[in-house]
């Protein structure tokens, strides 16, 4: 006959037994569970949190709504009933009436080169800042982060005069000056953007090993390729959440391009929006309809860049 052989608890000796560690039970000899109980405190965090997330999301929501819905309809039934018609024609209309696609890619012209100059800038600053034993790297960081406090509407005539005043050729500009022309709305968003890029990755910086670059400078590595191929390498998380960020406000701003643009077929196309407006008459509906439109690239790069977003804004958040 064949011997059964005995089981791990039959062979284990009363000594080791007792070393072991004892499995917890809950009441009744049920493992618990993984979940922590919810609490008072948990559950009002989470109402609270619900409730600022939807009163965010409540004026798109009726935005979206109201652009599928004929105007004739809200103005009589108001824009909270319930809907009778939906449709996609103001979309269309939106889109062919205000011309977007040439205000899409003047933004595309000021928001592109204006987020990439800044992240280029800012990050050869914050090397030199955090990494480089400079004089005076405290100072130069605090002059850079002084430079969010200055209002930017006190300085609009100023930079209006100034620009008026630097010539370029007509290659760059078809008014031979700054003034009307996208250079004038870059070189506006890449200054004041800087400071508050300067200052989050050179803060980031400093988290960052100082034996990864003191084993490169032992290999021979210069200073361009410490900050080229290996500090900006470690800084894509906060480099991508810095970008969404930027292409956000640059792409959303209206004030500088309304200044410093003359020109209509200049414009970016927060400023399309005001081809929807009648003299005498606005469509409420065909308006949100192209706001809407406006508000769908954004949405579209946070989205690609959301894991990245998420990662660079909980980097330094725990240890480990």
């Amino acid at each position: 006959m064949t011997k059964l052989r005995p089981t791990t608890a039959e062979t284990t000796t009363p000594a080791v037994a007792s070393a072991l560690p004892a499995v917890p039970t809950a009441p009744g000899g049920a493992r618990p569970a993984g979940r922590r109980p919810l609490r008072p405190g948990r559950l009002g965090v989470h109402a609270f949190l619900t409730t600022v997330s939807l009163a965010f999301l409540a004026p798109l929501a009726l935005a979206v709504y109201a652009s599928l819905r004929p105007y004739d309809e809200t103005s009589e039934h108001g824009y909270f009933s319930l809907p009778r018609t939906l449709s996609l024609d103001y979309y269309r209309q939106a889109f062919t009436d205000s011309g977007m696609t040439k205000y899409f890619v003047n933004t595309l012209i000021i928001a592109v080169p204006g987020v990439l100059v800044t992240l280029f800038l800012a990050s050869f600053v914050a090397f030199a800042v955090a990494r480089l034993k400079l004089r005076g790297s405290i100072l130069l960081l605090m002059l850079f982060t002084a430079g969010n406090l200055l209002p930017q509407q006190v300085i609009v005539t100023p930079l209006y005069v100034l620009f008026n005043r630097i010539p370029l050729p007509y290659r760059m500009s078809e008014s031979m000056t700054m003034y009307d022309s996208h250079w004038a709305v870059v070189v506006v968003q890449v200054g004041f953007q800087i400071g508050f890029c300067v200052f989050v990755l050179a803060n980031f910086m400093r988290t960052l090993p100082q034996e990864i670059l003191e084993a490169a400078v032992v290999d021979g590595a210069g200073v361009w390729t410490r900050y080229w191929r290996i500090t900006l390498p470690l800084c894509r998380p906060a480099l991508a959440a810095l970008g969404t960020l930027q292409f956000t406000w640059m792409y959303n701003d209206f004030l500088w391009a309304l200044v410093f643009i003359s020109d209509g077929d200049k414009l970016p196309v927060t400023s399309a929006l005001n081809n929807l407006r009648g003299q005498f008459f606005t469509d409420y509906n065909l308006l949100a309809a192209g706001s809407v439109i406006v508000a769908l690239p954004t949405i579209l790069v946070f989205l690609l860049l959301q894991r990245h977003f998420i990662a660079g804004l909980t980097l330094g958040s725990s240890k480990g």
